[in-house]
């Protein structure tokens, strides 16, 4: 693979390069194990002495290869595919904090990362501390504390559709010496790469566009080989691991020391392995991502438009429209598009939003999102329905929000339907 490759290329042909007599495809590994011909061999593996696949819940080769692909697609040293997004969250932090750490994170991210800091973590003893992303620098760093591991947030926020000010956040991260952690998903490498704009580690849910079909679950995490782990804040990175031979993963592993540590300790003892079938398809679908998400956005625009024209529409959110709130950080962060996912509302509340959710044909009510299909929800009442009044409100969600995923299907068919929706409103 050359690196010079332009992350369209990289898209389609990207880390697998067949030899003669190979299949052209990527190949389905579908194996839990692996031969070898001797134990000593065997045990370097078991020691990360030598880089090749012992067992499926540690490294597999359809997913190596995907996770080479998207490592190079966003920059990075390395990457390691999980078993979903949230897993991918989960791993990443795990990797960082432990009990009685605290971690920064912008308030307007996903419902279920919100549910994963707020409870989970908080049994787990890792204090996760929210804050407003339009804030000022000076009042984000007053939250920090001498314990905080991490800095959180994401590229397009899911649903507040806020787009995140890559430079604030990051000279925040540099100040408390701790890295920056960014979850690209509605983005992609090809309309935003962070680890070019301040970034340490980016996360995806790859079951959302870069699947792009709604056909597997799965996540990968991406490290940018970028940040000083021997700053004094992060002992367990270049003390000797005891759980493995007494690895140092920095002297060990040097640019690479956060993801080794992150596959060898988290993902070996957590399992949120993904199945190599969901990888194979994943990366099937990764190969016209970067189509893909020239249509979603450009859709996308034209249906912002018809929305903040229509009479029966309240408001609408999206970073492309011109005057959006968030239009110059999506010029200056997204300028090849915003991906296709917006929110709005429909004149009427709550409940008008959601008789204009029943009444569409062609868009369909999905517990997802960022797929070829365009398809809607109203987060109040589904994904962030366990979250209270004030955290809806610090998530941006109004309880009329309609969560918009534009697919890639005619823009006339999907305003035709948006049409007979609203009439049956009225």
């Amino acid at each position: 693979m050359d690196k010079n490759w332009n992350v369209a290329t990289m898209a389609v042909q990207g880390a697998y390069e067949p030899k003669n007599t190979d299949p052209r495809v990527l190949p389905l590994h579908m194996s839990t194990t692996y031969v070898y011909d001797n134990c000593d061999e065997l045990a370097k593996v078991f020691d990360l002495e030598q880089d090749t696949c012992m067992y499926t819940r540690l490294a597999n080769p359809t997913s190596n290869a995907f996770e080479a692909k998207i490592a190079a697609m966003e920059g990075g040293v390395g990457a390691l595919a999980t078993s979903s997004g949230m897993a991918a969250t989960m791993i990443t932090f795990l990797t960082i904090a432990k009990q009685g750490d605290s971690v920064l994170s912008s308030s307007a991210i996903y419902g279920g990362s919100v549910t994963l800091f707020n409870t989970t973590f908080k049994n787990m003893g890792i204090e996760v501390i929210m804050f407003d992303q339009d804030a000022s620098e000076e009042e984000i760093l007053a939250l920090a504390k001498p314990n905080t591991k991490a800095v959180f947030a994401e590229t397009i926020a899911n649903p507040a559709v806020c787009v995140l000010d890559f430079d604030k956040l990051s000279s925040v991260a540099k100040k408390l010496g701790v890295p920056f952690i960014v979850d690209n998903t509605f983005a992609t490498p090809v309309l935003c790469k962070p680890l070019e704009l301040g970034a340490n580690i980016v996360v995806h849910s790859t079951s959302k566009y870069i699947d792009g079909h709604a056909t597997a679950l799965g996540g990968i995490i991406i490290d940018g080989g970028n940040f000083d782990w021997t700053n004094g804040n992060f002992p367990d990175f270049v003390e000797p691991d005891e759980s493995y031979h007494g690895v140092k993963y920095v002297d060990n592993f040097g640019e690479c020391a956060f993801i080794v540590k992150a596959r060898a300790q988290i993902m070996r003892n957590t399992g949120m392995t993904p199945s190599p079938f969901n990888t194979y398809i994943t990366n099937l679908g990764c190969e016209t991502l970067h189509l893909r998400m020239e249509r979603h956005s450009e859709n996308a625009v034209k249906i912002a438009k018809y929305l903040k024209n229509h009479e029966m529409c309240a408001w609408v959110k999206y970073p492309g429209l011109e005057d959006d709130k968030y239009y110059e950080l999506a010029m200056k962060y997204l300028p090849k598009g915003q991906s296709g996912v917006m929110s709005f509302g429909v004149k009427g509340g709550r409940e008008a939003s959601k008789k204009f959710i029943d009444s569409l044909k062609l868009a369909k009510l999905v517990t997802h999102v960022s797929d070829v299909r365009t398809c809607v929800l109203q987060p109040a009442s589904t994904t962030h329905r366990q979250l209270s009044d004030q955290e809806l409100i610090d998530c941006g969600v109004s309880p009329d929000m309609i969560r918009l995923s534009v697919g890639i299907e005619d823009v006339n068919d999907i305003i035709a339907d948006f049409e007979q929706a609203f009439a049956k409103v009225k």
